[in-house]
């Protein structure tokens, strides 16, 4: 082989080397910049299926009031309408109603960083027990709260509270919200208070949501009393 052509191989290979790590490069910086969108579209996708979850759950409380009321039944309620202190104590009447099964009650109550498992004492009755993190909060709507009133939310979301970047599901990405009425969707973070409704409190309540027992144009921060205690 002539040393012209030995040359020629050498230089080919150098260029074919130099071009491998351009692309590598290229790809690694597409790949950077795309992480950000990447991760939205899974935080969107992820709320999207807890909302979904979310309105499962209102649908079976819906069911379990309305059929409550036709049967004058006082123990298939909304969740402010009887004695029920906790998460645990409402899933066990929608299960014993059979609105739910448990298998579907765990899957409705868990999500990415909030897993909550679900299991059953021996009954009668047939009472849930929970434990974990349940990736929703029901709040103590009752019978005759507005349709506006908050049902459920996401367990990242204190009312009138900005988000906090370590609060779980989803942090400061944004939350959840399903009213009494069956409506609600994924919002941003400015959305949690009434600053992202041009600071007024009546368009705030009635375009996110009330605390059960609010008083129209009165928004206080916190939701801790009007909330079905979670798991611990």
């Amino acid at each position: 082989m002539s040393l012209g052509l030995r040359q020629r191989e050498h230089v080919s290979l150098a260029f074919t080397l130099i071009q491998l790590l351009v692309v590598i490069a290229l790809i690694a910086i597409v790949a950077l910049l795309s992480l950000p969108a990447l991760t939205d579209a899974l935080n969107k996708r992820e709320m999207t299926r807890t909302m979904n979850n979310a309105r499962q759950l209102y649908l079976a409380g819906f069911h379990m009031a309305t059929d409550g009321i036709a049967k004058s039944d006082a123990n298939a309620a909304w969740p402010g309408d009887y004695a029920a202190t906790n998460l645990a104590e409402y899933c066990s009447k929608l299960v014993q109603y059979d609105y739910l099964k448990i298998a579907e009650l765990q899957q409705i109550l868990s999500a990415p960083g909030s897993i909550c498992t679900v299991t059953s004492s021996a009954g009668p009755p047939l009472t849930m027990i929970l434990a974990g993190k349940s990736a929703l909060k029901v709040y103590k709507a009752t019978r005759s709260d507005s349709s506006e009133t908050i049902f459920a939310a996401s367990s990242n979301y204190i009312y009138d509270t900005p988000l906090s970047p370590t609060a779980e599901p989803f942090r400061d990405n944004g939350f959840i919200v399903i009213r009494k009425s069956g409506d609600g969707g994924v919002y941003r973070k400015d959305r949690a208070t009434p600053t992202g409704y041009g600071n007024d409190p009546v368009r705030f309540q009635s375009e996110l949501g009330k605390l059960p027992g609010a008083i129209n144009g009165t928004v206080v921060p916190g939701d801790g009393a009007t909330v079905l205690a979670g798991p611990q």
